[in-house]
This record gives C-alpha cells, sequence and structure tokens, in this order.
C-alpha cells in the first residue's frame, strides 16, 4: 500500500511535532507531539494550524504501528528527505529496540520540474500529506 508521508517539525533538524501518512484510498493517521520549546517561526506558522492536542510519544507510536500493521506492504512516499528521517525515528522504540511492521521501502519522491503541489492548509501534515497524495496519483496516472 502506499502510504504518503508528511511531518512537522521544529525548525532544520529539529524533533518531530506532528506526522501524517494517507494512503491511497484516504485513510489516515495523523498525530501530534507535545514541543516544550518551539522556534518562533514554528509557532506562528505550525502550532496554530495542529487541530490536535499532543500525546505521550508511546502512545503515538502504539497508534503508528496500529495503522501500519493493518497493511501487507508499506511503500512510504515522501518529498522532503528529513520526512523520512523522522519516520524513520518514530519507529525506533528503545535502544535496540525496533517496531515491528509489514515489508517496507521508502521512495523520496522529487519532481523534476519542480511543480508545486498545493496544500488547502500549508504546514499542516495531514493536508500537506493529502496534497501529496494527489499530486503523485495525478502523476502516475499521466505517465
Amino acid at each position: 500500500m502506499k502510504l504518503f508521508l508528511d511531518c512537522e517539525f521544529n525548525g532544520f533538524g529539529g524533533e518531530l511535532i506532528s506526522l501524517a501518512l494517507v494512503d491511497e484510498q484516504g485513510q489516515f493517521f495523523y498525530e501530534v507531539l507535545p514541543c516544550a520549546t518551539p522556534k518562533d517561526w514554528v509557532s506562528q506558522h505550525v502550532l496554530p494550524k495542529l487541530n490536535k492536542a499532543p500525546i505521550a510519544k508511546q502512545d503515538f507510536q502504539k497508534k503508528l504501528g496500529q495503522f501500519l500493521n493493518q497493511y501487507t506492504h508499506l511503500h512510504i512516499i515522501a518529498d522532503w528527505p528529513e520526512d523520512l528521517s523522522l519516520f524513520s525515528r518514530a519507529l525506533i522504540l528503545s535502544a535496540g529496540k525496533c517496531m515491528v511492521t509489514p515489508p517496507l521501502i521508502m521512495e523520496l519522491w522529487l519532481q523534476q520540474d519542480q511543480v508545486a503541489i498545493f496544500s488547502e492548509t500549508p504546514h499542516y501534515a495531514l493536508s500537506d500529506a493529502q496534497a501529496l497524495a494527489k499530486a503523485y496519483l495525478s502523476n502516475q496516472a499521466e505517465n
């Protein structure tokens, strides 16, 4: 199953704030983690759009695992490398312990012609993941 990924994070290289995955049928995962000391830009442009209360990391990982394990295989697609990095880190439960998932591949989808992906609500991970899904699937239908 193709899952389209978007994350919001606390500035360049910062910790994960929210993560969204949208499948090809529109089913989605969206959760928010606490951000104790947000950067000014994040406070102004990301936090007001979260639309959900933060949950503990352990609860986040439990819900993510439940969502991922409903599929038989996973093809995670993102349009930014840091999203793949943050997703990968979310799979790490503790030292030497990783979440068990179905077979998983990741794809970084960077469009050669830099066609813009239009999100209805930019910097809201769920809206951005939905926009990525629409753009990717539209592109695949054209080719």
